[in-house]
């Protein structure tokens, strides 16, 4: 058993029910937030801008708002849910490291202090998976998937 495959086994076994209504709710959070990128595009390029990845803008902001709407589904559903949370995790560290701390470490900054809780939240999830109410874990048990 690889490391990997040890890790995902140790996540499986120590993965509690209530986390799965944590899991659904991030994910929503995510994929309401790919949403209000897509609903304003000029903000999300203000903030990838400031960041001074001008070649990329357009890459980037693309790649944001699609990797929280199709991220923050899958992870809704828990479906591949370790694989999406790892695509999420260097937007929501670029986030935090970047983007939200020229505000400053105060109370007042709200938004630094969500990016904050959902990598933490991310980091989570990639390590211990979907849970036990989830596609994933239908997908695992039932008969029709199960390999001959």
């Amino acid at each position: 058993m690889t490391t990997i495959e040890s890790i995902e086994n140790w996540g499986d076994r120590h993965h509690p029910a209530w986390l799965d209504i944590i899991r659904i709710g991030l994910g929503l959070l995510l994929f309401f937030k790919g949403m209000s990128f897509i609903g304003d595009t000029s903000y999300l390029s203000t903030l990838v801008e400031g960041l001074h990845f001008n070649a990329w803008t357009f890459v980037a902001v693309h790649y944001v708002a699609f990797a929280h709407l199709v991220g923050g589904l899958l992870i809704t559903l828990g479906c591949l849910t370790r694989l999406a949370a790892a695509f999420q995790v260097p937007i929501l560290f670029v986030a935090v490291f970047f983007a939200n701390i020229s505000n400053g470490f105060t109370f007042v900054n709200s938004e630094l202090w969500l990016s904050v809780v959902v990598l933490l939240l991310l980091c989570l999830f990639w390590l211990i998976g979907s849970g036990k109410f989830s596609f994933d874990e239908y997908v695992k048990n039932h008969p029709a998937y199960k390999m001959k």
